[in-house]
């Protein structure tokens, strides 16, 4: 039996911030997702705000729910400056407002009498922590409260440089009893998500902002990927990439998994080596995955097949795992643009100019190539930009020569501009001689480059209609039925919209 529960009550809301006030505010908005939150009394920046967030905790604690304490130092990670009695002090206090349990790190026990917490009043229950920020450590075949010490559950969060560390932490936690499970890190991200199907008795997400690397906010956690109701027989999707934190192809894929009412959920993995991810397939479980910068070109020589297009094209942005555990590749991307541009363009017969060489630039040169189009490609390495130009028939355009040739449409296939780096533009204004400017990238909808094109009233394309077609298709390749088109196009647009009107004008 889970000592924390079942269900959303498996994902525990962690409630950090510096106010009393702003705590109040994040312990109600969490109760509206769960029923099990940890209070950090080290965020708390005084004395003074702890005491009066535990006058509140004492007057409006509602029933049902369970209230972990966290008043973590500094030498074990955490906020507090105080020494282990004062730190005992706050647990104690937050017993007498109701806690449940409270989190005490190893470095604490370590230092207490006979290393037992026995003695004090906190919390009538005990989750003991250790914190490894730097890497996973050594790890043993399973681990269990200790006998002695009052010790109820025990936790280990470490930092997963690869994603066979957040793997040998899920192992873990299918080997061990009321044991959290906590891979840290952008790397650990997929795993921690999967930490509840695993075994793991909780996984924590942030209400507000993140108080560990790599997490997932709570709305994410238990409504876009539904942590709570993973289980074995869940099929499991990803995208892989570096960087991967810009990618809204989990919600897209998730809200049509949602929409359908599939069994399934779609993970960012950020993979810096193939071969990492690779070797993890069948310890996820993967079924299928995108593919993205930088591995769209790498990933073909791991492939037992691959579709005649995407081999030409000689890019990959869609990988079929098969029952045996071989991959299969195709290529989206080529869909995509298509989409995209003939609805602004006549195709056949126009000058397009493509803006790099990589991945999603092959698929676009290939699919415009193949339905008339005259193609150009200008690119930073000659070399790349030669060889591509050769394949579709096109001609290599030197940068210089933008300022004076005309195109139909220009395209951006390079990552220039995209989100965090939303504010540079990979061509200057007097570059830009054309009708039609086409971004691939999708985020932001409006890119620096798209904002100049219309400046000087040419017709801006946003890459999202690109990004909403290949995704289509690639849901409806590893699903084998019809996608939920206009909820997956609501969920991206609504997102992209939000984010336009957060940014500071």
């Amino acid at each position: 039996m889970n000592l924390f529960g079942t269900g959303v009550g498996r994902i525990c809301a962690v409630a950090a911030a510096p106010t009393a006030v702003e705590m109040r505010k994040q312990v109600r908005a969490a109760l509206k997702r769960t029923r099990t939150v940890e209070v950090r009394l080290d965020w708390l920046r005084t004395d003074r705000e702890r005491s009066r967030f535990i006058r509140f905790l004492k007057l409006s604690q509602p029933r049902n729910a369970t209230f972990i304490a966290t008043c973590r130092r500094r030498e074990g990670g955490g906020r507090f400056a105080g020494d282990i009695q004062r730190e005992l002090y706050w647990l104690i206090e937050a017993r007498e407002a109701g806690c449940q349990w409270c989190d005490l790190e190893v470095e604490t026990l370590r230092a207490l009498p006979d290393q037992s917490i026995r003695e004090y009043p906190v919390p009538p229950r005990v989750l003991l922590s250790v914190h490894d920020f730097a890497r996973t450590p050594a790890l043993p075949r399973n681990v269990n409260p200790p006998v002695h010490g009052g010790i109820d559950a025990v936790k280990i969060a470490a930092q997963a440089r690869t994603l066979n560390d957040s793997v040998r932490l899920l192992h873990l936690a299918r080997r061990s009893r009321n044991f959290v499970a906590v891979p840290m890190g952008d790397v650990g991200l997929p795993a921690r998500i999967l930490a509840l199907r695993e075994g793991s008795a909780l996984a924590y997400a942030p209400v507000a902002e993140a108080t560990a690397p790599g997490q997932v906010s709570l709305e994410e956690l238990s409504h876009l990927y539904r942590a709570h109701l993973l289980t074995r027989r869940t099929r499991i999707y990803g995208v892989i990439g570096d960087p991967i934190g810009h990618s809204l192809s989990p919600l897209l894929h998730n809200t049509g998994f949602a929409a359908r009412h599939v069994d399934a959920v779609y993970l960012p993995f950020l993979v810096r080596q193939l071969g990492d991810f690779l070797s993890a397939i069948p310890e996820f479980g993967v079924r299928g995955f995108s593919v993205t910068l930088p591995h769209k070109r790498a990933i073909l020589k791991h492939l037992k097949e691959c579709e005649p297009l995407a081999a030409e094209i000689g890019a990959v942005n869609t990988v079929v795992v098969r029952s045996n555990g071989s991959l299969y590749g195709c290529n989206t991307d080529y869909v995509g643009v298509l989409c995209a541009l003939q609805k602004k363009l006549a195709i056949k017969g126009s000058r397009v100019l493509i803006f790099g060489a990589g991945g999603s630039a092959r698929a676009a040169a290939f699919a415009l190539a193949r339905a008339g189009a005259v193609v150009g490609i200008c690119a930073r390495r000659e070399k790349a930009a030669r060889e591509l130009a050769r394949t579709v028939g096109g001609d290599v355009v030197p940068r210089r020569a933008l300022r004076t040739e005309f195109f139909d449409a220009i395209l951006n296939a390079t990552p220039v501009g995209m989100y965090p780096h939303d504010g540079i533009s990979p061509l200057a204004s007097n570059e830009l001689r054309c009708r039609i400017v086409m971004d691939l990238i999708y985020r932001p909808q409006r890119t620096q480059l798209l904002k100049i094109a219309a400046q000087k009233g040419i017709t801006a394309v946003s890459g999202v209609e690109m990004f909403l077609a290949q995704g289509i298709a690639q849901w409806e390749i590893w699903l084998e039925k019809r996608a939920p088109e206009a909820a997956m196009r609501r969920a991206v647009l609504g997102a992209l919209r939000a984010e336009e009107k957060s940014r500071p004008r």
